[in-house]
């Protein structure tokens, strides 16, 4: 009987290789197929957490698949979840679901593209699922492929440039994760890539060799996440992907550099102590630097993309903090960023799809022209500045206790963020939907109903995750407190 988690990740194959399969004189049933199939995924991951046999454990890990490779590698196919990895597998899956929705304008070779899709979704669920360091790199490289074809075939008139940076980055950054990587198995006997034997070896290395490691893992995890100045590939990534991919690349690639980041820091505690002054200056100043550039920007894309470098640097300082309300509002942040960023990118490509320009001077008076892409627009950067009641609040409140905990006023710059965040979207939307009506912008279509049902899951989400953040905090709860007490106790271990 195949594990549950092995059946989470294969059913997107299973549908790229049914599309694979058909004509491509039929667009129409190739979407339908996509749908479909990325609508199964979404439910079964959300089925995974009634399972029987998906049931936390020790550590708070629900251990679900294994099998070895190579004994004398200490390679193995080895799948687990926990409150890390779960919320970031069921984002994962909603926003595979909501690109592909949004992929309708896609008329050009749409069974390569919904083809790419569906694999790239099982790509990155195995970068959150993966137990073995060994799989989860496999499945980190794997994630380039169809991402740089997404953005190559189906991006805009920069789109070979952009592909290409993406795929240098990343690729330089991986070389250090796999240096770093393989050092580790190395200098911990050898004997297993699993995340328990690497971090168990970890423990009885000194403080200089993980933070030489870890420096590594910073480097390959940073570009992914990204951290200033290795974020470079970003804002033209973002410009010129597909408006479908772009939900991907924010909303959720952006989250596998910082979850590689928290596995890294729990295997190796002592460079993360070592290491804070370094991480909070990267957070503080991603935090500012990407605030001030979204400010900048007249380009609707290009400040999203630097907006994303300001949210994920509040997950990096929560990171920073090494404690309980820190990492809580980290792992929040990254679900509540994702759903924003999602639906942000998500509605300023379909306008972009109707208006053919993203020069936020080009709109104007849409108010009355596309009142449900006014009200859903409006509540997405409500929502990305963190206004009481939305997810982002929740995360960003837990971020700012925890950060003043430990650093104290310092935590001013993270205020100075949420200002700055705030100017640029009621900028943004004075611009889009207030003012003169311009001639250009009085036949432009509303929001469809599919299209109106993406954005609403995602809206509801945020307010759902605003108003009850239990549903969040219970499951990722065990996850932290068991990754504090890995930081903390070693840490007192090596000072006795």
């Amino acid at each position: 009987m195949l594990s549950s988690l092995l059946i989470l990740l294969l059913l997107p194959l299973v549908g790229a290789v049914i599309i694979g399969f058909l004509p491509n004189s039929k667009p129409q049933l190739i979407r339908n197929i996509a749908i479909v199939t990325s609508s199964i995924t979404l439910f079964y991951a959300i089925y995974l957490i009634t399972l029987g046999d998906v049931t936390p454990t020790d550590h708070g890990l629900w251990q679900n698949y294994h099998h070895t490779w190579n004994t004398r590698m200490g390679t193995s196919f080895s799948l687990g979840v926990d409150g890390f990895s779960y919320p970031l597998v069921i984002l994962t899956t909603l926003l595979v679901w909501i690109a592909v929705l949004a992929s309708k304008a896609i008329n050009h070779h749409p069974k390569g593209y919904y083809l790419l899709m569906l694999v790239l979704s099982s790509a990155i669920m195995g970068v959150f699922m993966a137990r073995d360091w060994a799989l989860f790199y496999v499945f980190w490289e794997a994630t380039l492929i169809p991402l740089f074809f997404l953005i190559d075939r189906w991006g805009g008139q920069g789109r070979q440039t952009a592909a290409l940076n993406f795929v240098l980055y990343t690729m330089g950054g991986s070389v250090f994760m796999l240096l770093s990587l393989l050092v580790l198995f190395d200098a911990t006997g050898g004997q297993s890539f699993s995340f328990e034997a690497i971090s168990e070896g970890a423990k009885h290395l000194k403080a200089s060799d993980q933070v030489l490691i870890f420096m590594g893992l910073l480097i390959g995890f940073g570009v992914k996440m990204p951290i200033f100045p290795l974020h470079g590939w970003l804002p033209l990534a973002h410009v010129e992907a597909p408006s479908p991919v772009s939900i991907l690349l924010s909303g959720i690639l952006l989250k596998m550099g910082a979850y590689g980041l928290i596995r890294a820091a729990a295997m190796l505690p002592d460079a993360a102590h070592t290491l804070q002054p370094l991480l909070v200056v990267l957070a503080l100043i991603a935090i500012s630097y990407g605030s001030l550039l979204a400010w900048k920007q007249s380009d609707l894309k290009k400040m999203i993309a630097y907006s994303s470098v300001a949210h994920m640097g509040v997950v990096l300082l929560g990171i920073s903090t090494l404690n309980t309300l820190g990492m809580t509002g980290a792992v929040y942040q990254m679900v509540a960023h994702g759903l924003v960023a999602g639906a942000s990118f998500m509605l300023i490509g379909l306008l972009y799809e109707r208006t053919h320009t993203k020069d936020i001077n080009d709109y104007g008076s849409l108010l009355h022209v596309t009142p449900r892409f006014a009200f859903f627009t409006i509540f997405a950067f409500i929502a990305g500045v963190g206004l009481p009641g939305t997810a982002g609040f929740v995360a960003e409140l837990h971020v700012m206790i925890g950060s003043f905990q430990h650093w104290g006023w310092i935590m001013v710059v993270l205020a100075f963020g949420i200002i700055v965040s705030a100017t640029y979207s009621v900028r943004t939307i004075k611009r889009l939907f207030t003012g003169p009506a311009k001639q250009s912008m009085k036949e432009i279509d509303d929001l469809r109903p599919t299209e109106v049902l993406a954005a609403a899951v995602l809206m509801v989400g945020v307010m759902v995750l605003g108003l009850y953040p239990s549903l969040v905090l219970d499951l990722i709860s065990p996850a932290v407190h068991d990754f504090i007490e890995q930081v903390a106790v070693q840490a007192v271990v090596k000072e006795h």
